[in-house]
């Protein structure tokens, strides 16, 4: 993935840093598998507010995503496109029956190559396979959970999990956030790593792109009123004490993951390198 710096002609373009969209080949989606994305403003259908800061930003049409990768055969790319719904990019693709599908793009896909899916497919970049058939140390995304559920874990811009053991029922991956955990070996996974790599290293430029995506300004407890978060008040630039949420919740320390959660016996070690107890 290519970045682009502006020039500073603007306040705006001064800090922006955006994407060439070097691997981008058409801009017009397919008709087929796009439809209408209502918005909701952050109200519920009641028309009270739910969620806080969200509202206005440009339309979206979602793009119909094939997270099953269920149909088997040899499927050719027809161009790679921009998803305003993602982080990643996608990538169209047109099998020998004339069937048209939108798949992640992983990094290195170009037009004109082939994808496959089945038990026994070669594990190349965008080839879709068991766990079980694949070798170690394999980079996926788009990994399954559950069999036949389509893909659930590493399917942002850049990620990828790595294929470090199989046991006799489970696969053990290496997670993007560094956690090792099981899954069934019998779970599909796409090959390669998700494109769009650099997304993290753009710079939005101002606060109105923001707002073109449809975020608000967010307030600051310590800007508010006792009345309106735990924060607020105060003489002067008091800092409000322990972060919280506006709820109380703590921000930071407090651990949020249920105990006991069915899950915890698949996650061998987290993140942040403690083993869970059994």
């Amino acid at each position: 993935m290519a970045l682009r710096k502006f020039k500073p002609v603007t306040a705006g373009t001064r800090w922006r840093i955006g994407n060439a969209y070097a691997e981008i080949t058409t801009n017009i989606p397919e008709k087929s598998l796009v439809e209408a994305k209502p918005r909701t403003g952050g109200r519920t259908s009641t028309g009270r507010m739910a969620m806080r800061y969200i509202g206005g930003g440009h339309k979206k049409k979602y793009r119909i995503i094939d997270f099953k990768r269920n149909k088997e055969g040899v499927a050719t790319v027809e161009s790679i496109q921009y998803d305003p719904n993602r982080t990643a990019f996608i990538a169209l693709v047109v099998y020998a029956d004339g069937e048209k599908r939108y798949i992640i793009a992983p990094q290195g896909l170009v037009v004109g190559a082939t994808v496959e899916s089945g038990s026994n497919v070669a594990p190349e970049i965008g080839n879709t396979l068991p766990m079980k058939n694949m070798p170690l140390g394999t980079n996926i995304h788009n990994i399954e959970m559950q069999p036949g559920q389509g893909g659930k874990l590493a399917r942002s811009a850049g990620s990828s999990a790595q294929l470090t053991n199989k046991e006799e029922k489970f696969a053990i991956l290496k997670m993007p956030s560094g956690e090792l955990r099981k899954v069934l070996v019998n779970c599909c996974a796409t090959v390669g790593v998700v494109s769009n790599s650099d997304h993290f290293l753009q710079s939005m430029g101002k606060a109105g792109r923001n707002r073109w995506k449809g975020i608000k300004p967010r307030v600051r407890g310590v800007a508010m009123n006792p009345v309106d978060h735990p924060m607020g008040g105060g003489e002067g630039r008091a800092s409000g004490g322990q972060p919280r949420s506006r709820n109380g919740q703590y921000s930071r320390g407090l651990k949020t993951r249920t105990k006991g959660k069915g899950s915890d016996k698949m996650i061998i070690q987290r993140k942040d390198g403690k083993k869970l107890s059994k």
